[in-house]
């Protein structure tokens, strides 16, 4: 009996022994699913956290290049302005160039025009029959235009021309000559007269004259003309007597001899 109640005490412990086994297990797997899920948690967590990183500094990109784009559109369209700006200051300077060769031009010009009427106004150094004077360009294109119209042959005119010369210009150092003109082409259109006193006027004015001994012949023909030969001899001898070498000389003593 006692070997049978020590069987069934020791099939007691053992099942006891059995029962308390299987708690523990039961206990130790409980807390390995507690532990490997809240390893998952955390495992899940630093998941989300990464992705969230990834995604914010995908953001962060994203917003980084899009401002980065904006700033080279910008310096681009800087970049175009300070393009249009230097082309216009390109054209700018073209057109100041092309001014300021228009002005040196005109300037150039302007100086030159003022050379040219300082020169058309300003004296200088002639000689007429011998006589070496001052005189403006006007007086030489005057006294020349003048001249020129006596030996074409147009006393009239040539008379009108050397008339007006010397109306205005009374002081020329061409007066002289101009007078000699005006009196001979007086004499060719028979105002004799009139050349008498233009030739006396010459030789009162300027003794010394080329024209001065042929001026007084000139006056001793204007009187022979008009018939006053007692004069004319008169102006013959005064001829030879003031200018003795002169070729006028030698023609008046030649007329003389006829007068007589």
């Amino acid at each position: 009996m006692r070997s049978v109640a020590t069987l069934k005490l020791l099939r007691g412990f053992v099942l006891a022994m059995s029962a308390c086994a299987a708690l523990t297990a039961a206990h130790a797997g409980l807390f390995e699913d507690d532990e490997a899920r809240r390893a998952i948690l955390e495992l899940r967590q630093r998941v989300d956290a990464s992705r969230q990183a990834a995604d914010a500094a995908q953001a962060k990109q994203s917003d980084d290049n899009a401002q980065l784009r904006r700033s080279l559109l910008d310096l681009q369209s800087q970049i175009e302005a300070m393009r249009a700006d230097m082309a216009n200051l390109r054209g700018q300077d073209e057109q100041l160039a092309r001014d300021v060769a228009d002005l040196q031009r005109k300037q150039k010009d302007i100086v030159q025009n003022a050379d040219a009427q300082q020169a058309a106004t300003q004296p200088a150094q002639v000689t007429v029959d011998g006589k070496t004077f001052s005189a403006t360009p006007a007086e030489k294109t005057d006294f020349e235009a003048a001249l020129g119209t006596f030996r074409q042959g147009d006393f009239a005119g040539a008379q009108t021309a050397f008339a007006g010369f010397v109306k205005r210009y009374p002081q020329s150092g061409y007066n002289p000559s101009a007078l000699f003109w005006l009196g001979n082409a007086q004499y060719a259109t028979r105002d004799y007269k009139g050349a008498i006193t233009n030739f006396r006027a010459l030789v009162a004015q300027s003794p010394d004259h080329a024209r001065a001994p042929e001026s007084i012949l000139s006056i001793a023909n204007c009187q022979i003309e008009l018939g006053d030969t007692k004069s004319a001899r008169k102006t013959l001898g005064d001829l030879i007597k003031a200018y003795p070498q002169s070729e006028a000389a030698q023609a008046a003593k030649e007329r003389l001899a006829k007068l007589k």
